[in-house]
Protein backbone atom coordinates (compact mmCIF):
# COMPACT_ATOMS: atom_id res chain seq x y z
CA UNK A 1 0.00 0.00 0.00
CA UNK A 2 1.16 3.43 -0.99
CA UNK A 3 1.73 5.97 1.94
CA UNK A 4 -0.81 7.61 2.29
CA UNK A 5 -0.78 11.38 1.98
CA UNK A 6 0.46 13.13 5.48
CA UNK A 7 -2.47 15.25 5.35
CA UNK A 8 -5.08 13.18 4.96
CA UNK A 9 -3.57 10.78 7.42
CA UNK A 10 -3.86 13.38 10.07
CA UNK A 11 -7.81 14.35 9.63
CA UNK A 12 -9.70 12.37 12.03
CA UNK A 13 -12.17 10.74 10.83
CA UNK A 14 -14.78 9.06 13.68
CA UNK A 15 -16.75 11.23 15.51
CA UNK A 16 -15.44 11.99 18.75
CA UNK A 17 -17.15 10.39 22.11
CA UNK A 18 -17.02 13.63 24.29
CA UNK A 19 -13.45 14.62 26.09
CA UNK A 20 -11.89 10.89 25.49
CA UNK A 21 -12.96 11.12 22.27
CA UNK A 22 -11.33 14.17 21.34
CA UNK A 23 -8.22 12.70 23.07
CA UNK A 24 -8.44 9.53 21.18
CA UNK A 25 -8.71 11.79 18.04
CA UNK A 26 -5.19 13.67 18.15
CA UNK A 27 -3.54 10.47 19.67
CA UNK A 28 -5.08 9.06 16.03
CA UNK A 29 -3.96 12.33 14.40
CA UNK A 30 -0.10 12.10 15.54
CA UNK A 31 -0.06 8.24 14.99
CA UNK A 32 -1.03 8.64 11.64
CA UNK A 33 2.02 10.82 10.35
CA UNK A 34 4.44 7.92 11.05
CA UNK A 35 7.20 10.48 12.33
CA UNK A 36 7.54 13.11 14.72
CA UNK A 37 5.39 15.93 13.84
CA UNK A 38 5.10 19.83 15.07
CA UNK A 39 2.01 21.06 16.62
CA UNK A 40 1.73 23.81 13.13
CA UNK A 41 1.04 20.34 11.04
CA UNK A 42 -1.66 18.84 13.89
CA UNK A 43 -3.25 22.12 14.14
CA UNK A 44 -3.30 22.14 9.83
CA UNK A 45 -5.01 18.97 9.87
CA UNK A 46 -7.28 19.51 13.33
CA UNK A 47 -10.86 19.89 12.90
CA UNK A 48 -10.51 21.35 17.05
CA UNK A 49 -9.56 24.93 17.64
CA UNK A 50 -5.80 25.98 18.68
CA UNK A 51 -6.30 26.68 22.35
CA UNK A 52 -8.39 23.33 22.42
CA UNK A 53 -5.91 20.99 20.11
CA UNK A 54 -3.26 22.39 22.46
CA UNK A 55 -4.86 21.63 25.85
CA UNK A 56 -5.32 17.88 24.91
CA UNK A 57 -1.66 17.54 23.14
CA UNK A 58 -0.41 18.83 26.67
CA UNK A 59 -2.85 16.40 28.81
CA UNK A 60 -1.72 13.51 26.42
CA UNK A 61 2.08 14.60 26.80
CA UNK A 62 1.78 15.38 30.86
CA UNK A 63 0.29 11.68 30.88
CA UNK A 64 3.10 9.81 29.14
CA UNK A 65 0.82 9.04 25.89
CA UNK A 66 2.67 11.46 23.77
CA UNK A 67 6.43 12.36 24.09
CA UNK A 68 7.70 15.90 23.09
CA UNK A 69 10.99 16.87 21.53
CA UNK A 70 12.07 19.91 22.85
CA UNK A 71 14.80 20.35 20.38
CA UNK A 72 12.92 19.58 17.27
CA UNK A 73 9.68 20.75 18.73
CA UNK A 74 8.06 17.45 17.35
CA UNK A 75 5.59 14.71 19.28
CA UNK A 76 4.86 11.67 18.68
CA UNK A 77 3.56 8.55 20.80
CA UNK A 78 4.73 7.94 24.04
CA UNK A 79 6.05 5.40 26.05
CA UNK A 80 2.53 4.39 28.03
CA UNK A 81 0.94 4.47 25.08
CA UNK A 82 3.68 2.23 23.84
CA UNK A 83 3.14 0.08 26.91
CA UNK A 84 -1.05 0.07 26.39
CA UNK A 85 -0.61 -1.19 22.79
CA UNK A 86 1.35 -4.17 23.66
CA UNK A 87 -0.34 -5.25 26.03
CA UNK A 88 -3.34 -4.88 24.01
CA UNK A 89 -1.44 -6.84 21.40
CA UNK A 90 -0.19 -9.93 23.86
CA UNK A 91 -4.08 -9.85 25.22
CA UNK A 92 -6.18 -9.88 22.17
CA UNK A 93 -4.28 -10.70 18.70
CA UNK A 94 -3.68 -14.05 16.97
CA UNK A 95 -0.10 -13.39 17.27
CA UNK A 96 1.17 -14.92 20.13
CA UNK A 97 -1.03 -17.75 19.50
CA UNK A 98 0.43 -18.03 15.89
CA UNK A 99 4.05 -17.99 16.74
CA UNK A 100 5.46 -20.57 16.45
CA UNK A 101 3.07 -21.87 13.68
CA UNK A 102 4.02 -18.88 11.71
CA UNK A 103 7.98 -20.10 12.66
CA UNK A 104 7.75 -23.69 11.53
CA UNK A 105 6.17 -22.19 8.24
CA UNK A 106 9.13 -19.60 7.52
CA UNK A 107 12.04 -22.04 7.94
CA UNK A 108 9.69 -24.67 5.86
CA UNK A 109 8.59 -22.36 2.72
CA UNK A 110 11.86 -19.63 3.15
CA UNK A 111 9.51 -17.25 1.75
CA UNK A 112 7.87 -13.90 3.57
CA UNK A 113 4.81 -15.50 6.14
CA UNK A 114 2.10 -12.87 6.97
CA UNK A 115 -0.51 -13.02 9.77
CA UNK A 116 -3.50 -10.40 9.71
CA UNK A 117 -7.03 -9.21 11.10
CA UNK A 118 -9.54 -7.02 10.23
CA UNK A 119 -9.76 -3.96 11.41
CA UNK A 120 -12.17 -1.28 10.69
CA UNK A 121 -12.83 -2.53 7.10
CA UNK A 122 -8.92 -2.75 6.76
CA UNK A 123 -5.98 -5.22 7.26
CA UNK A 124 -3.75 -4.86 10.07
CA UNK A 125 -0.80 -6.86 9.56
CA UNK A 126 -0.09 -8.31 13.51
CA UNK A 127 3.25 -10.67 12.15
CA UNK A 128 5.37 -10.87 9.75
CA UNK A 129 8.45 -13.35 9.22
CA UNK A 130 10.61 -12.56 6.90
CA UNK A 131 12.19 -14.55 3.65
CA UNK A 132 15.73 -15.67 3.70
CA UNK A 133 16.12 -13.59 1.20
CA UNK A 134 14.01 -10.87 2.13
CA UNK A 135 12.05 -8.68 0.13
CA UNK A 136 11.58 -5.19 0.11
CA UNK A 137 7.80 -4.39 0.83
CA UNK A 138 5.07 -1.87 2.16
CA UNK A 139 4.07 -4.91 4.71
CA UNK A 140 5.33 -4.72 8.73
CA UNK A 141 3.29 -6.06 11.79
CA UNK A 142 1.72 -2.81 13.07
CA UNK A 143 1.21 -1.42 9.48
CA UNK A 144 -2.34 -0.98 7.94
CA UNK A 145 -3.44 -1.72 4.66
CA UNK A 146 -6.41 -2.46 1.96
CA UNK A 147 -8.68 -5.13 2.49
CA UNK A 148 -9.82 -5.06 -1.36
CA UNK A 149 -6.21 -5.58 -3.29
CA UNK A 150 -4.21 -7.49 -0.73
CA UNK A 151 -4.22 -11.48 -0.74
CA UNK A 152 -4.95 -11.79 3.10
CA UNK A 153 -7.63 -8.82 3.16
CA UNK A 154 -9.89 -10.81 0.43
CA UNK A 155 -9.26 -14.21 2.04
CA UNK A 156 -10.99 -12.95 5.26
CA UNK A 157 -13.54 -10.94 3.49
CA UNK A 158 -14.66 -13.95 1.27
CA UNK A 159 -16.17 -15.14 4.53
CA UNK A 160 -17.68 -12.73 6.65
CA UNK A 161 -20.94 -12.92 6.75
CA UNK A 162 -24.15 -10.55 6.45
CA UNK A 163 -24.51 -7.46 7.88
CA UNK A 164 -20.68 -7.35 8.75
CA UNK A 165 -19.50 -7.98 5.05
CA UNK A 166 -21.75 -5.26 3.60
CA UNK A 167 -20.37 -2.59 6.31
CA UNK A 168 -16.78 -3.89 5.49
CA UNK A 169 -17.14 -3.77 1.34
CA UNK A 170 -18.65 -0.05 2.21
CA UNK A 171 -15.19 0.72 3.82
CA UNK A 172 -13.32 -0.06 0.90
CA UNK A 173 -11.75 2.63 -0.97
CA UNK A 174 -10.71 1.09 -4.26
CA UNK A 175 -7.88 3.38 -4.67
CA UNK A 176 -5.79 2.25 -7.85
CA UNK A 177 -2.61 0.92 -6.65
CA UNK A 178 -1.16 -0.71 -9.84
CA UNK A 179 -2.30 -2.01 -13.05
CA UNK A 180 -3.64 -4.90 -11.44
CA UNK A 181 -5.88 -3.53 -8.71
CA UNK A 182 -9.76 -4.41 -8.71
CA UNK A 183 -11.17 -0.91 -9.20
CA UNK A 184 -14.65 -1.48 -7.89
CA UNK A 185 -17.12 -3.09 -5.65
CA UNK A 186 -18.70 -5.63 -8.70
CA UNK A 187 -15.32 -6.44 -9.00
CA UNK A 188 -14.47 -7.49 -5.41
CA UNK A 189 -17.57 -9.62 -4.98
CA UNK A 190 -17.19 -11.83 -8.12
CA UNK A 191 -13.95 -12.58 -6.61
CA UNK A 192 -14.98 -13.34 -3.48
CA UNK A 193 -16.86 -15.81 -4.52
CA UNK A 194 -13.69 -17.56 -6.53
CA UNK A 195 -12.15 -17.36 -3.35
CA UNK A 196 -14.82 -19.19 -0.81
CA UNK A 197 -14.52 -21.94 -3.88
CA UNK A 198 -11.09 -22.76 -3.83
CA UNK A 199 -10.77 -21.79 -0.19
CA UNK A 200 -7.47 -19.01 -0.67
CA UNK A 201 -7.00 -15.55 -2.30
CA UNK A 202 -4.43 -14.14 -4.36
CA UNK A 203 -2.57 -10.45 -4.88
CA UNK A 204 -1.97 -10.58 -7.87
CA UNK A 205 0.54 -6.67 -8.02
CA UNK A 206 -2.82 -5.41 -6.61
CA UNK A 207 -0.88 -3.59 -3.90
CA UNK A 208 2.92 -3.21 -5.06
CA UNK A 209 4.14 -4.05 -8.61
CA UNK A 210 6.17 -7.55 -8.24
CA UNK A 211 4.98 -8.52 -5.03
CA UNK A 212 2.44 -11.54 -5.24
CA UNK A 213 1.08 -14.02 -2.55
CA UNK A 214 -1.25 -16.31 -1.92
CA UNK A 215 -3.66 -16.13 1.51
CA UNK A 216 -6.13 -18.37 3.33
CA UNK A 217 -8.25 -17.37 5.94
CA UNK A 218 -8.19 -18.53 9.90
CA UNK A 219 -11.84 -19.48 10.15
CA UNK A 220 -13.29 -21.18 13.79
CA UNK A 221 -15.70 -24.11 13.79
CA UNK A 222 -18.44 -21.99 14.33
CA UNK A 223 -17.47 -19.95 10.65
CA UNK A 224 -15.72 -16.69 11.74
CA UNK A 225 -13.17 -15.04 10.46
CA UNK A 226 -10.31 -14.40 13.06
CA UNK A 227 -7.61 -13.87 10.73
CA UNK A 228 -5.67 -14.36 7.43
CA UNK A 229 -2.34 -16.74 6.60
CA UNK A 230 -0.28 -15.64 3.61
CA UNK A 231 2.55 -16.62 2.01
CA UNK A 232 4.49 -13.84 -0.03
CA UNK A 233 6.70 -13.95 -3.09
CA UNK A 234 7.78 -11.81 -5.97
CA UNK A 235 7.52 -11.98 -9.81
CA UNK A 236 11.24 -12.24 -9.98
CA UNK A 237 11.57 -15.18 -8.09
CA UNK A 238 7.99 -17.03 -8.12
CA UNK A 239 4.65 -17.49 -9.64
CA UNK A 240 1.44 -17.40 -8.79
CA UNK A 241 1.30 -21.31 -9.97
CA UNK A 242 4.45 -21.85 -7.78
CA UNK A 243 2.37 -20.44 -4.60
CA UNK A 244 -0.98 -22.12 -5.16
CA UNK A 245 1.37 -25.48 -4.18
CA UNK A 246 1.49 -23.91 -0.78
CA UNK A 247 -1.97 -23.41 -0.31
CA UNK A 248 -2.54 -26.80 1.18
CA UNK A 249 0.18 -26.28 3.63
CA UNK A 250 -1.13 -23.08 4.74
CA UNK A 251 -4.83 -24.55 4.76
CA UNK A 252 -3.16 -27.38 7.62
CA UNK A 253 -1.78 -24.10 9.65
CA UNK A 254 -4.33 -21.79 9.42
CA UNK A 255 -6.90 -24.68 11.16
CA UNK A 256 -4.35 -25.35 13.49
CA UNK A 257 -4.04 -21.70 14.86
CA UNK A 258 -8.04 -21.77 14.88
CA UNK A 259 -8.08 -24.42 17.15
CA UNK A 260 -5.32 -23.20 19.28
CA UNK A 261 -7.36 -20.06 19.27
CA UNK A 262 -10.94 -22.07 20.61
CA UNK A 263 -9.00 -22.68 23.37
CA UNK A 264 -7.11 -18.81 23.84
CA UNK A 265 -8.69 -16.60 25.94
CA UNK A 266 -9.54 -13.54 24.20
CA UNK A 267 -11.17 -10.11 26.57
CA UNK A 268 -14.41 -9.18 26.21
CA UNK A 269 -14.88 -6.28 23.35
Amino acid sequence: MAVMDEKRSATPVKTADGTVGKALDVLDQVAGFGRPVRFAELLEGSRYPKATLYRFVQTLTNQNMLSYDPERQTYSPGFRLVRLAHAAWRQTSLAPIARPYLDQLSLDIGETVHLAQLDSGHVLYVDKRNARQPIAMYSQAGKIGPAYCTGVGKAMLAYLHEPQLSTVLSQQSFHVFTPHTLRDIDSLKAELVEIRTAGHAFDREEHEPTIICVAVPIITNQDNVLGALSVTSSTQRSSLEALELLAPRLKRTAKTIAEEATNWHFPDA
